[in-house]
């Protein structure tokens, strides 16, 4: 093998071991490749993916899969993330609907100063834990009160959402990056086996 060969083999190993090193810069990918090399990889709670087995792998390929593995988890923590931002999203709307029932309830007329609400609204009103499904007449203080109430919740929960917006953006990025990382390391190591293979002719 002459000079140039050589170097040209020495740049394509050279190139595996910084792709290598930049996906394992990520904390979850270094834990994937620390178990499997380990034997001790089992199945991961957020994502349900599998032992990685190394032993007969090529360093491009031990570092795919332990990629590949880590995009399937981002991709598995995303879909929960984004079912939680539409729980949320639901809960939101019903305690809008609620609010909504309960300023139906106070047009109405009011008999001896209390207003009588439907079995639906009461319903909603015990599934909020404000009061119990079989009391069908409020005042307009206490249906003012659950106003408040819901108001409150609903702040709670819009709080809440933003923080799951930020989550849901960062897991993202991070499903994003590791689309990117592994889509370079593959067009890295194709130019280097045809630049070996080049020089080889």
């Amino acid at each position: 093998m002459n000079r140039k060969m050589i170097l040209s083999t020495a740049a394509s190993l050279l190139v595996g071991v910084v792709a290598g090193t930049g996906i394992m810069m990520n904390d979850q990918a270094y834990q994937s490749v620390k178990q499997a090399v380990g034997g001790s990889a089992t199945n991961n709670s957020i994502g349900g993916i599998g032992q990685i087995d190394l032993s007969s792998m090529d360093l491009e390929s031990a570092l795919m899969a332990v990629q590949q593995q880590r995009s399937q988890m981002l991709d598995t923590q995303l879909n929960n993330q984004i079912q939680d931002v539409q729980k949320r999203n639901e809960e939101i709307a019903k305690k809008n609907d609620t609010m909504a029932g309960i300023n139906s309830a106070l047009t109405g007329e009011a008999v001896d100063g209390k207003y009588s609400i439907s079995d639906d609204l009461a319903g909603k009103l015990a599934a909020e834990g404000i009061a119990d499904a079989s009391k069908k007449e409020y005042t307009a203080e206490e249906l003012n009160q659950a106003t408040e109430k819901l108001k409150g919740s609903i702040d709670s929960l819009s709080n809440s959402q933003q923080m799951d917006m930020l989550r849901l953006q960062s897991m993202t990025n991070k499903r994003n990056e590791a689309f990117d990382v592994m889509t370079n390391f593959i067009k890295k190591m194709e130019e280097s086996r045809s630049s070996i293979i080049g020089n080889m002719r």
